[in-house]
């Protein structure tokens, strides 16, 4: 009896893999150049390797196969593209708004948040969102921004003399005081322990997803869930939920001890910094605000809430934290652009007693070049994917609904034929006259089209508010160099060891 049903799987699955491969959809994505594929594990066995053998193994693909090229995993095909042409066709697309069923191993973290819904469910939410992102309530971040940059400052200044520090741990703390006290509405001053806690818990779940997503075998939640490496996503799960389900509990208490008043004419008269009759300090508009709001009138319930925030939570923080990491390390190595970037910020902050504003963070065009060259070359988010709902061409060949296309916005950037000498860090490539012509879709560190980052102004800011202040505060030498990075595959662009930076107090008068 065993050996029959054995034999019956083996069959159905030899069956299946003829139906796929030699079918009509199996056909047009064979035409694509890619690796060898064995029968049944299609290339799955090239993809069995530590996260920063995978980093450079996809890189190393990306060139070989340019501009396009497929693997299998298992019976399931994956197309990579790099060509902006191709991007344009897949992010530009309004029917393109479907990421891949990849992001389904997102759902236990996330559900269908802003990142992971489509449809209705995403036009909806995205609507919801929008507000908080206005420029007018950006303006009130930008208090929050400086705020917490200056204590980072006098944090650093506090320790000393010239100070080394592994720059990642150091900056993403802030970043994710920044994201709560702004979207959240939230403090994390008082929460240290916690913060520490939830932020590891981010690392070690993007590891945990990456090993899975590698694995064919451990995709289905039944499976995965009852094996250890599932254990110990349920155990990471639970620390990611209890930090944000507590955020909400804490915001959604301010607001009912406040008969919901500060809920109403969301956006107006939000600015002013004040004690209501409780003594409890009212804050600015937040994304939170909008949901709890939304609540209330019934176009959101609690679980949704908590999709948007656990979203938010992650996106908001590591991948800001990412590119300051990266901005930071850049200008340590390259000494001539670190000094004519902290003469604009010093110019500018010197005219006004060392204070900065939104009106600073408009007028440092240098600045926004190194940060903008930064992105290029070490994108937050290296690659994104999507799944079209209909029949496309990508780079001349036939591409069938429904095939998971990944985006690799690292090669894109990289692409010699698009930036000339791509390796090497030169913000003059921003000058408006150096773009002229460019296509529009070689520098897409927010993604684009209709499902770009909603929060890329808010990012532009923070990142120019915290490299700004150190800049005009410090000096920064290398210690470790990008020449021996290590990148691990993970959902962020995340070195795969310690990267520290010298720190040299500078004379700010």
């Amino acid at each position: 009896m065993i050996f029959g049903i054995l034999a019956f799987v083996v069959f159905a699955a030899i069956l299946h893999f003829f139906i796929v491969h030699f079918g009509k959809m199996g056909r047009m994505i064979n035409a694509i150049p890619g690796p060898q594929a064995i029968p049944m594990l299609g290339n799955m066995h090239t993809f069995q390797v530590n996260t920063t053998d995978l980093w450079t193994l996809l890189r190393n693909f990306s060139d070989q196969y340019y501009p396009i090229y497929r693997f299998w995993g298992f019976t399931m095909p994956f197309l990579n593209i790099r060509h902006p042409k191709d991007i344009e066709t897949i992010l530009g697309n309004p029917k393109s708004t479907q990421k891949s069923q990849i992001y389904d191993l997102l759902m236990p973290w996330f559900n269908t948040g802003l990142l992971t819904s489509a449809g209705r469910k995403w036009q909806v939410r995205r609507k919801i969102l929008t507000p908080a992102f206005h420029f007018n309530v950006l303006q009130q971040f930008v208090d929050v921004f400086i705020e917490e940059s200056e204590r980072m400052n006098q944090i650093l200044k506090s320790e000393g003399g010239p100070l080394i520090k592994d720059v990642l741990p150091l900056i993403s703390e802030h970043t994710l005081n920044v994201i709560c006290d702004t979207a959240m509405g939230t403090s994390l001053k008082d929460k240290g322990p916690h913060q520490e806690k939830y932020r590891q818990a981010v690392y070690d779940m993007g590891h945990s997803l990456v090993e899975r997503l590698i694995r064919p075998w451990l995709h289905p939640d039944w499976v995965f869930f009852k094996l250890p490496p599932g254990w110990r996503q349920s155990k990471l799960l639970k620390i990611l939920h209890e930090f944000t389900t507590g955020i909400i509990k804490e915001r959604m208490s301010y607001h009912d001890s406040t008969n919901g008043k500060f809920l109403t004419g969301l956006g107006e008269n939000l600015s002013k910094k004040e004690d209501d009759d409780l003594g409890i300090r009212k804050r600015r508009l937040a994304m939170l605000d909008l949901l709890i709001a939304a609540h209330r009138k019934d176009q959101i319930d609690i679980d949704g809430i908590r999709e948007e925030v656990d979203t938010f939570m992650f996106r908001g923080h590591d991948t800001t934290a990412m590119s300051m990491t990266f901005t930071i390390m850049l200008l340590a190595e390259h000494k001539e652009i670190q000094d004519r970037a902290r003469a604009e910020v010093k110019e500018m902050l010197d005219a006004t007693d060392g204070k900065m504003s939104m009106s600073t963070l408009q007028n440092l065009p240098y600045l926004e070049r190194c940060i903008k060259e930064s992105l290029r070359l070490y994108p937050s988010v290296p690659f994104i994917s999507r799944s079209p709902e209909k029949d496309l061409k990508l780079s001349n060949y036939k591409v069938p609904a429904d095939t998971t296309i990944h985006v690799h916005i690292i090669d894109v950037h990289r692409d010699p034929q698009f930036w000339p000498n791509p390796h090497v860090y030169d913000p003059d490539r921003f000058l408006p006259e150096n773009c002229q012509g460019r296509h529009p879709y070689c520098y897409i560190p927010f993604s684009a089209g209709p499902r770009n980052c909603i929060g890329q102004r808010f990012a532009m800011f923070e990142l120019k508010a915290v490299v700004g202040l150190l800049l005009y505060n410090f000096k920064f030498e290398p210690v470790d160099y990008l020449k021996d990075l290590l990148i691990t595959t993970d959902l962020v662009m995340r070195p795969a060891h310690p990267v520290r930076t010298k720190f040299i107090p500078v004379e700010t008068n």
